[in-house]
């Protein structure tokens, strides 16, 4: 199975150390899918300024491919973030830099590539919206992050092109999050995955809701948290369904349960992913 991270990474600047760490949804989920054994990429924009250099770097030890990146001259991605009680929160950013100021102006070539792979993740932070009529021709599965920040709009516009969409929803009532989940799978997504933070995570295929209750652990830091978890369970999600052994649901089960631990597990990890470097 080949995966590929579309759209953006950033520097997540920790303003009470002073360390800068890498990550960006699109980017901490070809990285999760590369540790869980998957053959993994990303596709995005970097910067030239240091905080570039860093994500670039880091990418390089954990040899991810990054050969169809796209290099703007400009500011990185960045965030900066503090944390309260292991809790991340975030503070500003410069929302995406180049990636948002140039887009990912995809080429035949970058589409020729992202035909090879078995699912494309992007997100709403990822700038990609003008690109996915293209992707969807190519035939190849696309997975979606909504993040918490989506609108009705974004909603109607995205989901024709989607074949698995994630929303974050802890700010959401409960009748307000199924009848999203109902109102994504009738126009036409495969699965809808909306994680609640500690109150665990919610699935819909279309006709069953599956609840995944949390793995309490006392967290370092949650920035990869709902990525992490995300990226699990479409790991064991898809591998399994191409062994064809377990039927739907036993594999939505076993999916939700392996995601809750590794889930809890990024927890314990500063930043994203690691890789921090102090910063002036």
């Amino acid at each position: 199975m080949k995966v590929i991270g579309l759209g953006d990474n950033v520097v997540d600047k920790y303003e009470h150390i002073r360390t800068m760490y890498p990550g960006g949804n699109a980017l901490n989920f070809a990285v999760y899918a590369k540790r869980l054994g998957v053959d993994a990429a990303f596709l995005g924009a970097f910067g030239t300024d240091q905080e570039a250099a860093h994500v670039q770097e880091s990418i390089r030890q954990i040899e991810l491919d990054i050969s169809h990146c796209k290099v703007y001259e400009g500011e990185n991605g960045c965030a900066r973030v503090t944390l309260k009680d292991g809790d991340r929160v975030f503070l500003g950013s410069n929302r995406c830099g180049v990636l948002r100021e140039h887009g990912l102006n995809l080429t035949a070539e970058d589409l020729n590539y992202i035909k090879e792979f078995d699912l494309v993740h992007t997100g709403l932070y990822g700038f990609t919206e003008p690109e996915l009529p293209r992707i969807k021709e190519l035939g190849v599965p696309i997975g979606f992050d909504f993040s918490s920040d989506f609108t009705e709009n974004q909603v109607n516009e995205i989901v024709p092109f989607v074949d698995y969409a994630y929303f974050s929803c802890s700010h959401l009532k409960t009748d307000a999050m199924l009848n999203l989940m109902l109102k994504v799978t009738k126009m036409g997504c495969k699965l809808v995955l909306c994680t609640m933070g500690e109150k665990g995570a919610l699935l819909f295929d279309g006709a069953k809701f599956y609840v995944q209750e949390p793995k309490h652990v006392k967290a370092i830091d949650t920035m990869g948290a709902g990525d992490s978890f995300i990226t699990c369970f479409m790991m064991n999600y898809l591998s399994q369904i191409k062994e064809g052994i377990l039927n739907q649901d036993q594999i939505i089960i076993k999916s939700l349960e392996k995601a809750a631990d590794f889930s809890s597990q990024q927890c314990l990890v500063d930043g994203s992913f690691g890789y921090g470097k102090l910063y002036v």
